[in-house]
């Protein structure tokens, strides 16, 4: 196994994989704090890619990511892992809602320990997963880190919008017509261009 160490607002991630191929990403704190075991080879390089785009999405300019990813689970634990990156960039759902995404309703619980033990957090997106009542609930790089990664979104997501709507939005000609100008603007404007005049000279007292 090859790793590769890189600097974020969390912390030292550690970055693990085999065959061009993302496995682990690991926490410098938390219950699921990860690093390099005995016999892994360091190589940053090979993690270049995974870097920067962990870099574009810490810097909110990344919603989400174009990585060959390995992570090992079972088939229930890869359902959930696939269902979580449905989740939309800013967003939040419940165990529960997960659970009926994946057919298995009665499963909120074994959905939680999926989630709990997903390999590859941000770039597989656990921490979007809230209690029902929308209480943050465990994560294996701890409660500050997941609060840090859904403030970062809930803040991005809007501008990330904004900016969208703004390129996609068709320019518009100025209206001269007087007529399609409310009459609270036009008053607006007489009550401006009276105000700029000059104020009218008066004779000095004798």
């Amino acid at each position: 196994m090859f790793y590769g160490l890189i600097p974020s607002p969390l912390g030292q991630l550690m970055l693990a994989g085999t065959e061009g191929r993302l496995r682990m990403i690991g926490f410098p704190t938390g219950d699921k704090a990860r690093g390099p075991e005995l016999g892994w080879r360091r190589s940053d390089p090979l993690f270049a890619d995974a870097a920067r785009q962990l870099g574009e999405y810490f810097a909110g300019e990344r919603r989400g990511f174009d990585l060959p990813l390995a992570p090992e689970a079972t088939p229930f634990q890869a359902a959930v892992l696939a269902e979580l990156r449905r989740i939309p960039y800013g967003e939040t759902r419940s165990y529960g809602e997960i659970a009926r995404q994946i057919g298995r309703p009665a499963a909120s619980r074994a959905v939680g320990a999926a989630n709990g033990r997903n390999p590859l957090p941000i770039v597989i997106p656990c921490h979007r997963v809230v209690g029902r009542d929308g209480a943050l609930t465990g994560f294996g790089g701890g409660l500050a880190a997941k609060r840090y990664l859904l403030e970062l979104e809930r803040r991005n997501a809007f501008s990330i919008d904004y900016a969208a709507s703004a390129v996609a939005a068709p320019s518009r000609p100025c209206q001269t017509d007087p007529r399609a100008v409310p009459q609270a603007s036009r008053q607006f404007g007489a009550y401006a261009v009276a105000s700029m005049r000059p104020p009218p000279k008066h004779s000095s007292p004798s």
